[in-house]
């Protein structure tokens, strides 16, 4: 059995959001933006505890609520992603910056 691709995994947990009620009516983005930034200050609570367990499952949730986005919003990050990345390798080093 071969590991879904982030496409697959936006059709789920767009699906799974949806089948709970999220996605009854339309989505407010920027809504939608902040509960991903509500997930990484959790994520960042645990780790300020050391509790790596709820850590990892915090970081998991980022995703969920991204993937759930770009599912609701027909958006293939997967692509997005792929051209990002080759864009990125084109900037210099640190971005140019001096540090």
């Amino acid at each position: 059995m071969s590991s879904p691709t982030v496409k697959e995994l936006c059709t789920l947990c767009h699906s799974i959001a949806k089948s709970k009620g999220f996605w009854d009516e339309k989505r407010n983005t920027g809504e939608a933006l902040m509960l991903v930034v509500t997930e990484l200050a959790e994520a960042m609570e645990a780790h300020r505890k050391q509790d790596e367990e709820n850590f990892k499952e915090e970081l998991a949730d980022v995703f969920i609520r991204l993937f759930d986005m770009c599912g609701g919003m027909d958006i293939d990050v997967e692509t997005e992603i792929l051209k990002k990345c080759e864009k990125n390798k084109l900037r210099p080093y640190k971005h140019g910056k001096i540090c």
